[in-house]
């Protein structure tokens, strides 16, 4: 049986709190939800089995939880607040810009005016059972840069309101994270992240400004987890099946054909030194930065357990960190 380590490897957040250097992510948590028939969740959950994942990461010593106001239109935040509700020793992280509908598990759009922002943080303080948001990140990707001063301008007043005790922005574009990088309180960018995008680009931005680097899709949406074969499809309320602009790990519910042989060619690499799979695509990215903290998803105890093994054996090797790259160059 996994048991808490006490070596695990750690990270600072920026109210100076070490932690171990491994957060979970609460998206699939959620439950489904929709666009219209289009599906934006995981597929069907049992809420008692993800309270009990929760628990058992809180045993593992994992303290850094993600969720965002829409997974499972607002169900995700409402179970991480049954499950933790307002520990102080626990940090959430939280989301907000895309709107939904609780009843009707529906998205409804897309806002960022003060108004909407002010709301959504609210819902999700009550949702969360919190007295304080520990970080609230703006959720819409690629935002125009300008009109994003207003956003973190509202951000900054939370803050200071004691509403929120940090803010930082999901997106994957580097000049979206420079642009509020000096704001007091701006401490952190989620961004996709994983063997197959190393972002380096986005990384020198983290690492220049002293910035936490929250590391989504690290195992490439389930890709790094091997449990996937080629002809293995999801199931029907899962987002991996949806034909989707930013999809690429999958196509039509399958692994796409080119993540299959980028796979093969790292799969002993990632392994070595008996990790399994997912601990070798963890360790990856943490030999990548000082900064990453990478948030797998989870449904299930073992999937938890899974995850936390991986701080056992640290980051991967220098040298084979080199013949990843090696490897994977051309691909």
């Amino acid at each position: 049986m996994l048991t808490k380590t006490d070596n695990a490897t750690t990270i600072m957040l920026w109210n100076g709190r070490e932690i171990p250097r491994l957060g979970m992510g609460c998206w699939a948590i959620g439950g489904p939800f929709f666009a219209g028939d289009v599906p934006l969740g995981w597929g069907e959950v049992d809420d008692e089995e993800s309270i009990e994942a929760i628990h058992r990461a809180l045993d593992l010593g994992i303290c850094f939880f993600d969720t965002a106001s829409n997974y499972g239109a607002g169900h995700s935040e409402e179970v991480v607040g049954r499950a933790i509700g307002n520990r102080d020793d626990i940090v959430i992280a939280t989301k907000f810009g895309f709107a939904t509908d609780e009843k009707t598990k529906q998205a409804t759009g897309a806002f960022a005016d003060p108004a909407f922002i002010r709301k959504s943080a609210e819902t999700s303080l009550r949702r969360l059972k919190r007295e304080r948001l520990d970080l609230l990140q703006f959720h819409l990707n690629d935002f125009p840069l300008e009109a994003s001063d207003e956003v973190f301008g509202v951000l900054e007043a939370l803050r200071a309101e004691g509403k929120i005790d940090a803010f930082g922005w999901s997106t994957d574009f580097p000049d979206r994270a420079a642009r509020h990088a000096g704001h007091n309180g701006f401490v952190s960018v989620q961004h996709t992240m994983n063997v197959f995008e190393p972002v380096p680009a986005m990384i020198d931005v983290i690492e220049k400004n002293g910035l936490l680097s929250i590391n989504r899709g690290p195992l490439a949406m389930g890709l790094l987890t091997g449990k996937f074969t080629a002809d293995k499809a999801v199931g029907a309320k899962d987002v991996r099946g949806a034909s989707l602009d930013w999809m690429v790990y999958f196509k039509d519910g399958r692994i796409a054909p080119e993540f299959v042989a980028s796979l093969e060619a790292v799969r002993d690499l990632l392994t070595t030194g008996g990790r399994t799979l997912t601990k070798g695509a963890l360790a990856w990215l943490w030999a990548r930065s000082p900064r990453t903290l990478p948030i797998p998803g989870f449904r299930t105890v073992a999937q938890v357990e899974e995850n936390a093994g991986a701080l056992e054996k640290g980051p991967l090797p220098d040298e084979v960190m080199t013949k990843i790259d090696a490897a994977l160059a051309g691909r």
